[in-house]
Formats: C-alpha cells, structure tokens, sequence
C-alpha cells in the first residue's frame, strides 16, 4: 500500500563554496600556486597587476534597455569588488614577507629518462628488426624500480597482440638475458630479487669471494634471506669470516637498480616550507610563506567595461547579458580573494596554536619536550573542526632553526610513564630506536626484551605495543636485525 506523508529532517550540508575553501587550505604552497593560476587563467575578472583604480570612479544606480526593463546596479554592487588599493589589506598583515623576500622560479635540470636512456642503450647492439622490437618491448615493461614483474608467457602473448609480433618464450628469454640484462645501470630487467644481485656480481670481475656470493644466493637464497647462518656455514662449509666477507660484499649490490638512475623519469621533488618559525630575542616568531598571500584584484577592464555601459545611449538584451556576465565573474573573483583570505587566516591561527602548545620544542630543538598532542587539542583551542586541522597537519610543512619538518610529525598519543607524568609516544619511539640501534648486533634484542629495558628506564609498555612501535619506525623483528 502507497502512502504520501511529509518528514522533516535537519541536514548539514557543506555549500559548494565552503567545500571548495576546505580543498585550498589542504593544498601545500606548490600546489596552491597551481590552483591560483588556474583560476586566474579561468576567470578574466582576477588580475594580479597592480593598476590603481580610480576612487572618483562612479557607477550608475540603474540601468535601462528599450523594452523599460530595469537591471539594477544594486545586483553588481561593484563597490565591494573594486578597491582603491593598489595592494590587498590582508597582504599588509605583520605576518607576512613582502613579495620579493625569495626567489618564486625554482630551476629544473633537464635530462634523459630512465626508459629513454634504455632504449638508447639498445642502439649499440646489432639487433635485426624483431630483436629489436622484442628487446624494446621487455624495456619498456621494466618498473621505476628496474625489474620486469611479468611472466615470459604474459610477455609473448602481449608482443603478439599489441606489436604483431610473433615469437617464442625461448626467444624473448634469449634477448632478456644477453640485451637487457646487459643494459646499464647493471641489474635492470630482472625479474626478481635475486635475479637481480646475481647479476650485478656476475657483472664484476670474478674472484672466490664473489663466486662463492652467486653460489649461495642460487642455491640458499632463502636461507641468506632470513639469515639462518649458521645453516649457510654447513651447507657451504665456509667459516664465520668468510661468510662475513660474502654479506659485506652482497650488501654493496643495489636491489633497486632503477631508482638509482639519476634521469630518472620521477620528478624531483621540493619541499616550500608553508611557515617558517624563528628565534628573536628569545621568543618565537612565526611567518607565513609569502607565496600563500599573493596580491589578487578585480581588472581594471572589467571597471572599463562597466563604464562603458554607464555611458551608452543604447540598452539592448546583449549588453544586459554582458552585465550579467560580469557580474558572475566578479562574484567568483570577490569569493577567491575572500576565500585566499580565509585561507591564509586559517593557516595561520592553526600554526600559531601548534607552536605555541609544543613552545618548548620550538624553543629548544629537543624532542624530549614535545608534548602528546592530538588533532582535537588544536580543533578545540581554536574552535574548528579536527578535519580542519588534519588539513592543514598532513600537507604543510615549516622551516624550524632544526630543520624543515612536516607538521603532522608533532603530533602523537600520549602515554603514562612510571610515575604517573603524560609522555609523548614520539618520545618513546626515539628511545627504542636508540635501543636497538646501540644493541649488540651479534645478538639483536626480541620484542620482550625490549619491553623490559623500556620499563628499567621508566616506561612500562607491553612487548605487542613494543612490536606496534618497531614496525611504525620500519625496524624488522630481532632475527632479521642480526649480523655477523
């Protein structure tokens, strides 16, 4: 059975224009010039010049066309999109650098890609015209790491679809192992790890020691791997010192071949500091990069246009809908400087609570002092949403006298230490990382052990929380860590 009936519901929407702002605080400074350009290159009515415009300039209150209707001034309001400021009051702020305080162009060395310089290598073999299409087709299967991760079979059935090229397994294995293995930087092509030292060693010129290395890494891979030495030493009846001498000279190889490549078709990346926080007389200053406040204003031609409708005689449809035009781009310029400004604000109070809670870390240097602190602790200070917050923490980065440091890196859960006292979990973790850096690597510490050294010096923590710790520092089990 239908039913018709009336609900009422209290929704929270966010408005196009609110959810638009999230996405520009949450852009790091790069980023954001990208998305600054973009909308001035979209919307003509945003000028980044500096031209004056007239304050005697005056607008009409109303506008006739033919037909008596009336477009009212009232609705472009074209005061509070124009100002008689040559600069924005939100650039006179203390907390900002003038323009010119840093180089804006940063320099990009050109070069050739990691894949082209591959397929240039393949110029100096003496390859007919299927060789040569096969051997380009396994190189350009090779990853930014420098391995091919397909099977042989995967290979020939592609080079038959896509190249019209058609071969045999033994074929493309052939060219795999005399062309591309061949090419430079040694290793590249492999289909695997092991694959892959092998052929760096078997690249170098042959002694007993490096023999012995390929011997084992053939035949004991897995056991090399998981560093069972002691079952190396009986299957290969070699002393400690020896099997010393094959893992120094294993652990020269490179297992990512292709990251290695200086040309390498990944785009360097530069970290812009979006803050930068200095010592002045003993007391923190914080700034904002002046690259996130740039100077934004409604053209000058958009002013023209205006007045040239003020003083036309004629008032026809076409001219209305210029207005009308107008006045939708002035409104979506007058929102982005606004919303740069809200921006910029929101920037800036975030940081400034951040430093502030965490003042004996920006004051000292000494990680020791940072204090447990989550995204709620700022959120509630300065009266925004966490997500806010996260925003701003997971994108931004500040030049601090100690280095530049991502701002989502002060933040961390808080823990009790043995007399009772809140200590950061940051804090811990540098502990057991000093730990098992220093221990004797002969005979690395388990997780247990661990747990008890970090209770002797004040910090009773479980050996599973000990284990959550290693693995978010990167840190294998005690096994892995052991040494010759």
């Amino acid at each position: 059975m239908l039913k018709q009936s009336l609900q009422y519901k209290l929704l929270q929407k966010l408005s196009p224009q609110q959810i638009q702002l999230m996405k520009l605080i949450q852009l790091p400074t790069q980023a954001f010039e990208e998305r600054l350009k973009q909308e001035i290159e979209e919307n003509p009515a945003l000028d980044t010049g500096k031209e004056k415009l007239d304050s005697e300039d005056e607008f009409p209150n109303e506008y006739e066309d033919s037909g008596n209707e009336k477009i009212e001034a009232a609705d472009i309001n074209i005061d509070e999109y124009l100002s008689d400021d040559e600069i924005p009051n939100y650039k006179t702020h203390a907390n900002n650098y003038a323009s010119d305080d840093e180089e804006k162009n940063v320099p990009y060395a050109a070069g050739t890609s990691f894949h082209q310089s591959l397929v240039n290598q393949l110029n100096t073999f003496n390859l007919d015209d299927e060789e040569l299409a096969i051997a380009e087709f396994l190189v350009g299967s090779i990853d930014d790491s420098g391995y091919i991760r397909r099977e042989i079979i995967d290979l020939v059935d592609d080079l038959a679809f896509t190249a019209n090229v058609f071969t045999t397994e033994e074929k493309v294995l052939n060219i795999l192992k005399k062309v591309v293995h061949s090419l430079e930087p040694t290793g590249v092509g492999a289909r695997n790890l092991k694959e892959c030292l092998v052929i760096q060693l078997k690249a170098k010129q042959t002694n007993k020691q490096r023999q012995l290395a390929i011997n084992v890494l053939e035949n004991a891979f897995d056991h090399f791997v998981k560093k069972h030495y002691k079952k190396l030493q009986e299957k290969f009846n070699i002393s400690e010192v020896e099997l010393k001498e094959i893992n120094t000279e294993i652990s020269k190889l490179n297992p990512k071949p292709g990251s290695s490549y200086a040309g390498n078709n990944k785009m360097a990346e530069q970290i812009v500091p979006d803050f930068s926080i200095k010592i002045i007389d003993g007391e923190l200053d914080l700034t904002l990069n002046a690259r996130n406040a740039p100077e934004l204003h409604v053209s000058r031609e958009y002013n023209n246009m205006l007045k040239g409708y003020q003083e036309s005689n004629k008032k026809n449809k076409a001219q209305k809908d210029a207005v009308f035009f107008i006045k939708q781009k002035l409104d979506a310029a007058k929102w982005f400087i606004d919303a740069i400004k809200q921006r910029q604000q929101t920037l800036l109070v975030t940081m400034n609570t951040i430093m502030h809670y965490q003042y004996d870390y920006f004051l000292t240097g000494d990680e020791r002092k940072l204090k447990p602190m989550i995204l709620k602790d700022i959120a509630d200070k300065i009266s925004m949403d966490i997500s806010t917050v996260s925003r701003v923490a997971n994108s931004k980065y500040v030049a601090t006298p100690y280095g530049t440091k991502l701002i989502k890196e002060f933040f961390s859960e808080s823990m009790k230490n043995d007399q009772g006292e809140d200590i950061s979990t940051k804090e811990i973790k540098n502990i057991l990382e000093n730990v098992i850096a220093e221990e004797d690597k002969k005979k690395p510490l388990t997780d247990e052990k661990l747990s008890l050294i970090l209770k002797e010096k004040g910090y009773p923590i479980a050996r599973r929380t000990i284990a959550k710790y290693r693995e978010q520092l990167d840190l294998p089990v005690a096994r892995l860590r052991k040494e010759i």
